[in-house]
């Protein structure tokens, strides 16, 4: 069983902003509407190659997001190397990615609830960049919307990122970093 986990804040005043990268990824992945409500986020089951994988949306808001994670993954009793989270990476550009695992949250908080929460750090990100060597507030620019020419370019990611989800759900993490950490679009 798989666990795919995309971060955002939920509610229609954010749902293009820089922060909920990660739910416009799952979104997109889904391509469906019939979400339930359960341990305060949004889940989508779906079996592919005849093993479970549910899709999460936290709706914790971005700090909290632990809490439905942890939810999860002490019910099914999930192994960590069966997570995948997708986040927004400041440290990125957009249009970059990099996969990721076991590594610190960066600053970010909604990371930092999940290592809280799960009490370790082993667990696989795909982070997104969406940063473009800002100035300024950064609270202001995370949850700030998405330019055009930024939509443009994460609409061309959008498949590749797909690719990834899919090739985690089939072949597990080391392939897919191997395969994916070093393509660039």
């Amino acid at each position: 069983m798989k666990l795919i986990v995309g971060l955002g804040n939920p509610g229609e005043i954010y749902k293009i902003t820089r922060h909920n990268i990660g739910f416009m990824v799952i979104d997109h992945y889904i391509n469906d509407n019939d979400w339930k409500t359960k341990w305060n986020s949004l889940y989508y089951e779906k079996t592919i190659n005849n093993e479970k994988v549910i899709f999460i949306k936290p709706l914790t808001y971005m700090n909290l997001s632990g809490n439905a994670v942890a939810e999860y993954v002490n019910f099914y009793k999930l192994n960590l190397s069966d997570i995948l989270i997708i986040q927004d990476d400041l440290d990125l550009k957009i249009g970059t990615y990099r996969l990721k695992n076991n590594s610190s949250d960066g600053g970010h908080n909604g990371i930092k609830s999940i290592i809280d929460k799960l009490g370790t750090k082993n667990f696989t990100r795909l982070k997104i960049g969406i940063s473009k060597d800002i100035k300024g507030n950064t609270k202001e620019y995370v949850l700030g919307k998405f330019s055009q020419e930024e939509m443009d370019t994460l609409d061309k990611l959008f498949p590749l990122f797909d690719e990834i989800i899919t090739s985690f759900i089939l072949n597990g993490i080391e392939k897919t970093m191997n395969k994916y950490n070093g393509k660039r679009k």
